[in-house]
């Protein structure tokens, strides 16, 4: 059973939670989180996307990121959605290595993850299979590196003093 933190004016019910597993089964409930949210595989992330688009009228893509899990090797992948029609918000996460940072677009079921895929491969280089224009979005194309990885290193970056 889910176990929902509080959260103002977001009704997170356990039949808004057992309907998201009935339209894909293969999602498992992410608990102590403050909006209705599941952890999905990769290789079903597209799939998953569309199930809850089309069934739970998920029709919003409100935000996409990234966080860096660098000490395991893997990002995990933030989907946030709503539904204008129900005021329903589900969170979706999946992991990718972040060795090989691939995972198929979401481009095509919401046009607003063009640009917010482009955001996440220019700071954190995770590549979307099949999207229609992966590149920079705010730094130089010749930039080296992806910025918001935890160990990413430039010349020009302040170090805090060793008070050792």
């Amino acid at each position: 059973e889910w176990k929902p933190k509080e959260r103002l004016g977001i009704e997170m019910s356990q039949d808004f939670i057992d309907s998201v597993l009935k339209v894909f089964a293969k999602a498992q409930v992410r608990e102590a989180v403050n909006v209705p949210a599941v952890n999905v595989e990769a290789g079903d992330l597209v799939s998953a996307l569309e199930a809850y688009k089309k069934d739970l009228k998920m029709d919003m893509l409100l935000d996409h990121t990234a966080i860096d899990l660098v000490e395991e090797g893997k990002f995990e992948l933030v989907y946030q959605l709503f539904s204008a029609r129900t005021g329903e918000y589900l969170s979706v996460y999946t992991r990718i290595s972040r060795e090989h940072p691939q995972v198929a677009s979401a481009s095509k079921l919401w046009a607003i993850a063009e640009f917010q895929e482009r955001e996440v491969f220019d700071f954190f280089g995770v590549e979307y299979e099949n999207h229609p224009d992966l590149r920079r979005l705010f730094l130089e194309d010749d930039w080296q590196g992806y910025p918001l990885r935890k160990d990413y290193k430039d010349d020009f970056m302040l170090e805090l003093p060793d008070h050792g």
